[in-house]
This record gives C-alpha cells, structure tokens and sequence, in this order.
C-alpha cells in the first residue's frame, strides 16, 4: 500500500479550488484562492509545484501555461485525512471522534437524519 500525503492547510485550500472548479492554471487557482486567502501568485505557483512532486496534483504541460488538477478524488483524500486523525489524536478510535465531532457544533435536521441513517446502515453491515 503506497503512504498517502497528508496535505497541509494551505495545500487543502488549492485542492478545494481544484475540487471545486477541475482542472486549472496557476493564474486561475491564485484567483479563486485571491478571495479568501491572502497568497501571492508565486507562493500559488510554488505551492503547486511542492504539491506535484509530492504527488498532490497532476500537471499537464501540453499547454504554455500548466494546467493542475487534483491527484485524487476530495473523498479519498478526506478518508486519508480522517484516518491519520483517528490514529493521532484518538488514539485508533473511530467512536471517540464521532463523539467529538458530534458534540462541536449544532447540527440541522438533515444532518442528524443523514448521520442516523448512515449508523443504520453500519449497524445492518454488522449483523
């Protein structure tokens, strides 16, 4: 099994971009960016070719300007987040996170029905 990178914070804000919007130029990333984060376009420029040789991001370079996009899919990368989160700050367990993340925030209706019926369905896989 090949270790997955953990991307940092600044890392995860370009890959929301590249989630968000496909594939994109350094110059379209620095302006999606430009609206929440205070970044420069050569520390986007920088970030992008960190986050290549990491394995993050794929490059084309068919064209004069590169054009990113996103190594893996937003949900594999987030269950490699949740998993080195689990192992770092609960110790392995799953239900201790659950119960953090649950207790953090006041949830909507349709968040609570969402989070039931996906215990539901666990429960069902268990017996």
């Amino acid at each position: 099994m090949v270790k997955q990178t953990i991307p940092t914070a600044t890392e995860l804000a370009i890959l929301q971009v590249l989630w968000t919007f496909g594939p994109l130029t350094v110059r379209d990333v620095h302006k999606h960016l430009s609206t929440s984060e205070s970044m420069g376009y050569t520390s986007v420029l920088k970030m992008l070719q960190v986050m290549h040789k990491k394995g993050l991001v794929k490059r084309n370079e068919q064209q004069r300007s590169h054009v990113y996009r996103s190594a893996r899919p937003a949900e594999q990368t987030q269950r490699g987040l949740v998993r080195h989160l689990v192992d770092s700050a609960f110790a392995g367990s799953a239900s201790d996170l659950v119960v953090r993340a649950l207790s953090s925030k006041k949830l909507s209706k349709e968040e609570v029905d969402t989070i039931r019926k996906l215990i539901d369905e666990k429960a069902q896989e268990n017996d």
